[in-house]
């Protein structure tokens, strides 16, 4: 049995849906036995949402004030405290897992693994490299923790319906106090989060340095450097309008309109409304 420990991403309320994209990934191991840590200063709500998800086997969780914000200088002491007991520590290859597993890794004094995109077998993986040019296959060695990110928008997100045990664990390890939250500002919008948005409509130039999987992907007078494309190939359907046909978006495109966009959105539009 493989025994996988999985970092809950959260906002102190509810989970981030990278989670589920992580279960999904983390249940592609063979045997796997999936752990998934919640810590959180009220951690109650969190690990319901998270004992849910299928495939999930038990979720721990560790409620304290210093937890608050998801510092990754507070919370790595802790999964390293839990580590020792498992063949796997995974996170997501967001902002707050590209933070916080690499100092897990180091604490454990393995080398990481980034941005699994499919599992090959108990230790091999996918990954990819040159800003998404290629994509090679490595095999971590076999007698140590395997720590690694997982590129979520190569998976989509496991079911709920579960009801996994939730423990509450006292951790043994010490709050660091040389870090600790203070606030978070962020600009208020009624846009969903692009990286969670299930319909993204992009325009003109497209790259945002973000990774996006979207049911649905319309890029309207995008070219498709190589760039964006990586960024988003992994989406449900790709629309591309463009009034160049030799154009790259279209080698991506599952349907590709060739016309000047001042034209064909209007038509679009009135035809939608």
């Amino acid at each position: 049995m493989a025994k996988v420990l999985l970092i809950a991403e959260h906002d102190g309320e509810s989970l981030n849906p990278s989670t589920a994209k992580c279960v999904a990934c983390a249940a592609d191991i063979a045997a796997a036995d999936i752990d998934v840590a919640v810590f959180a200063e009220s951690a109650a709500s969190i690990a319901a949402e998270a004992a849910s998800l299928e495939s999930v086997s038990r979720v721990i969780c560790s409620e304290n004030a210093a937890y608050r914000g998801g510092l990754a200088a507070v919370l790595a002491p802790q999964i390293v405290a839990l580590a020792g007991d498992y063949d796997y520590v995974l996170g997501p290859s967001t902002t707050f897992g590209k933070d916080l597993v690499p100092r897990v890794a180091a604490l454990l004094g393995v080398n990481q693994i980034s941005d699994i995109m499919s599992v090959e077998g108990e230790r091999t993986f996918k990954r990819p490299i040159y800003a998404g040019n290629a994509v090679v296959t490595v095999e971590a060695p076999a007698g140590v923790p395997l720590v690694a990110t997982i590129r979520t928008a190569s998976y989509r997100p496991v079911g709920t319906g579960n009801s996994a045990p939730v423990e509450t664990l006292e951790m043994s390890a010490d709050v660091p106090d040389h870090t600790r939250f203070i606030a978070s500002e962020t600009g208020k919008s009624d846009r969903p989060d692009l990286q969670s948005a299930a319909r993204v409509v992009a325009g003109g130039r497209g790259q945002t340095g973000r990774i996006i999987a979207p049911d649905l992907y319309i890029a309207i007078g995008i070219s498709g450097a190589i760039q964006h494309l990586t960024g988003i190939k992994d989406a449900g359907t790709i629309v591309a309008i463009n009034k160049d046909e030799e154009a790259p978006i279209f080698e991506v495109a599952d349907i590709g309109l060739v016309g000047d966009l001042f034209n064909v959105v209007p038509e679009l539009t009135d035809a939608v409304d």
